[in-house]
């Protein structure tokens, strides 16, 4: 095996031109590969950890209240969060449970009454917990405690309403029993989210708030944050073996932005994994065939001297390999070389569609990813090197040495 791998690595150097330019195309599809994999993946972890603290690892809440719609608000809300609550906290891979009230009414500055998306949370744990989801913009965030019903409204909405930290506005919205309640707020924080079109119409605000305008003391449901992403299937399974009458949704069972992102990715990225593969087969096919071709009275010789046929695809397939292998780990070293940098020299993107702020570009060092790439990489050209030689290496002896 050594010799032969000697005499192959001998061969590839004795054009060294064409075999620069063999190794050069392999790594550059090698690093386009692992650099547009690795951005995908960061896409999808991104994502995903966005979806898990914008919602909880898990929600629960009655099994109506995410396949029907609501006649009235928490007409499917949950009672006794207290209790559910701290049997929820047991159990030892959940860190916290928040709960959460969504409603939507109108809002209004005395002038004019606009649509607004509404929820009601727990302000201190909240913004604890999920951290940065939101970007302030103009004055405080909530804080639990407060006498006054205070809201934060998105930047769009702000703008519409001409509101600003310490204006004075008017929450109208059905209660429980289906009647209109109206409460007077007031502006503590304007924030956004990225997202234009919600920005015009999100308003959070504390539970209590909530519950007084809704005239309920019931939430929609509770987010289960874990201590860890991966323990979510496994948490489910207890929780919805513990709490039957309850329904149990994951991060991503709520992630249908995500889900389609990650969809969308995989077809792109797919297809363009494909082209790249081609285009190293079809260069390394005709690297390998000009060198078959030109070494083919060689090949003669060597069957004359009693070289068999497998002995000399087995040569030139492991001529193929030492391209391929040097080209993946030559792109290889290129693509972690680049997904260091950006995390050194950060880039920033411009915002996607339908968002407002950009993101920072960074790409996952994924070992899998490398480890499958630099392996189909170096399978790839074994197999365009021996598919080329295989008619050569079986010419009759006489042909072979007669060949000009």
């Amino acid at each position: 095996m050594n010799m032969w791998l000697k005499f192959a690595i001998q061969n590839t150097l004795r054009n060294r031109r064409r075999s620069l330019v063999t190794v050069s195309i392999a790594a550059l599809g090698t690093a386009a590969i692992l650099l547009a994999g690795g951005f995908a993946l960061y896409t999808y972890e991104g994502l995903a950890q966005a979806a898990a603290r914008s919602t909880g690892h898990l929600v629960l809440g009655k099994p109506d209240q995410f396949v029907r719609d609501e006649d009235t608000p928490l007409q499917h809300g949950l009672d006794d969060v207290a209790t559910l609550r701290t049997a929820l906290l047991a159990d030892p891979a959940v860190r916290h449970v928040l709960p959460k009230v969504e409603f939507s009414g109108l809002i209004s500055n005395g002038e004019k009454s606009t649509v607004m998306l509404a929820t009601g949370v727990e302000p201190d744990s909240e913004f604890a917990v999920k951290g940065p989801f939101l970007t302030l913009t103009d004055g405080q965030v909530l804080a639990s405690g407060s006498t006054d019903a205070e809201i934060m409204l998105g930047a769009g909405l702000a703008k519409s309403l001409k509101a600003t930290p310490g204006t004075s506005l008017t929450l109208l919205a059905s209660t429980t029993e289906g009647a209109m309640n109206a409460l007077d707020v007031r502006v503590k924080g304007i924030f956004t989210t990225g997202v234009p079109d919600m920005d015009k119409r999100l308003v959070y605000t504390d539970i209590a708030t909530a519950q007084q305008l809704l005239v309920s003391q019931r939430v929609s449901s509770l987010g289960v944050f874990l201590d860890r992403m991966e323990s979510t299937d496994e948490v489910r399974q207890r929780l919805t073996a513990q709490h039957p009458q309850l329904a149990v949704k994951t991060w991503l069972d709520q992630a249908f932005f995500y889900q389609s992102v990650r969809d969308l990715y995989n077809r792109i990225f797919g297809a363009l994994g494909l082209i790249i593969g081609l285009i190293v087969v079809f260069v390394v096919t005709n690297a390998m065939a000009m060198a078959v071709i030109e070494r083919t009275r060689e090949i003669g010789t060597l069957r004359a001297l009693g070289t068999r046929p497998a002995q000399l695809l087995h040569s030139l397939a492991l001529e193929g390999m030492v391209l391929g292998g040097v080209g993946a780990l030559l792109g290889g070293a290129v693509s972690l070389g680049l997904s260091l940098l950006l995390y050194v020299v950060p880039i920033q993107m411009p915002p996607p569609p339908g968002r407002s702020v950009g993101y920072p570009l960074n790409i996952a060092i994924d070992l899998p990813l490398y480890a499958t790439t630099l392996v189909a990489m170096v399978l790839l050209t074994v197999l365009a090197s021996g598919w080329v030689a295989r008619r050569t290496v079986h010419l009759p002896v006489v042909e072979a040495l007669a060949h000009t």
